[in-house]
């Protein structure tokens, strides 16, 4: 982390002292002499790959962004004539973006949190497919994120994130979630809300919001409230009745093994238990529990799946559980009973003994 940090800071330093080295440019370039060029719908270039990249951008392209004060080169530094004879480099936001900025810029450790992540290790490998700041948050119509029209907006995030996550994208968008996303129902989670903004582990690392071990817990900031699951008329009990179980105690003492939420439900294409898809329908329950369970008939769906032994609609569970309880009880007072009067008996024959 400290090396990380410290290649955070040397980027921040030259991309400053780069700025400075190019300021004197900024007389020479203007938004005017820019869109000369940037200004025709029909400025394109081919990538290699054979895609083809929109270089349009203009005062109406920044309208409404969060650059919209911005000049050309207050980004693209390095463009000190027009036209430009060399390609600019590709934008590195740290010059601006980084805690302690005085560029009016968020004061965020953004920056340090996306070295560590997944996309920012995988950059740091030569992953040249791995997304940068620009990727997600979008390079001129940049928008805050509560702006409904950002591309990291909670409507548009899994679109965004859909680029690159193709098939993920796919099951999401026909999952519970992604369906009540789709219908406006601002409670629904999309990417960022399970797997976080900046600082997104791998599935497999520890730290990860969704590692076999934190999965109930992230689920659980929806699903344990009450204010959210009676609103859709869900059981918020449910994440109750799986820490309390076998699997729940289980994954407590830190079983990467132990089957979680999402084991059952799914991950990205989790449907409601009525859905035929679904891996919690009665007639697919077989097929989810053998997994772990090799040999699971369609018994396994007979039961409830999520039992609360408190409410006397488990039934035998409910019974058995009291009968254990007051049995455990009797058995304690039973035996506090019997140490009081051995204590009581020795202590009458000690004094008829003097």
């Amino acid at each position: 982390m400290r090396g990380k940090f410290l290649a955070a800071m040397i980027v921040i330093a030259l991309g400053v002292g780069a700025r400075g080295f190019f300021s004197p440019a900024d007389a020479r370039v203007s938004l005017e002499k820019c869109t000369l060029c940037h200004g025709k719908p029909e400025f394109r270039k081919i990538l290699v790959d054979g895609k083809i990249r929109d270089l349009l951008a203009t005062g109406e392209t920044l309208k409404g962004s969060v650059h919209e004060k911005k000049t050309c080169v207050d980004c693209h530094f390095d463009v000190s004539e027009i036209p430009h004879r060399q390609r600019p480099k590709r934008v590195v936001c740290t010059h601006c973006h980084y805690k302690g900025n005085a560029e009016g810029a968020p004061q965020s450790d953004a920056y340090l949190e996306y070295f560590g992540s997944v996309h920012g290790t995988a950059i740091a490998r030569g992953n040249t497919k791995a997304p940068l700041c620009q990727d997600c948050h979008g390079s001129h119509a940049i928008r805050k994120a509560k702006d409904p029209a950002s591309a990291v907006a909670r409507r548009g995030v899994a679109e965004t994130c859909g680029r690159c996550h193709i098939e993920i994208y796919a099951q999401y968008k026909t999952s519970i979630h992604g369906v009540a996303l789709s219908k406006q129902i601002t409670e629904a989670p999309s990417c960022t809300g399970c797997h976080g903004e900046h600082k997104i582990y791998g599935h497999k690392d520890p730290k990860s919001t969704v590692f076999a071990t934190h999965v109930a817990e992230q689920c659980s900031t929806c699903h344990a409230s009450v204010a959210i699951m009676s609103k859709f008329g869900i059981d918020s009990e449910q994440v109750t009745t799986y820490q309390n179980s076998f699997h729940g105690v289980a994954s407590k003492f830190g079983s990467r093994t132990v089957a979680n939420c999402a084991s059952c439900h799914g991950i990205h294409d989790i449907r409601p238990p009525e859905d035929p898809l679904s891996m919690v329908n009665p007639k697919n329950v077989p097929a989810t529990c053998g997994k772990c369970h090799p040999g699971a008939n369609p018994n396994f769906a007979v039961g409830k799946m999520h039992v609360d032994s408190h409410k006397k609609e488990s039934g035998v569970i409910y019974y058995t559980a009291l009968f254990f309880k007051y049995l455990t009880i009797g058995t304690m007072l039973a035996l506090i009973a019997h140490i009081f009067l051995d204590m009581y008996g020795r202590s009458k024959r000690l004094r008829g003994e003097r």
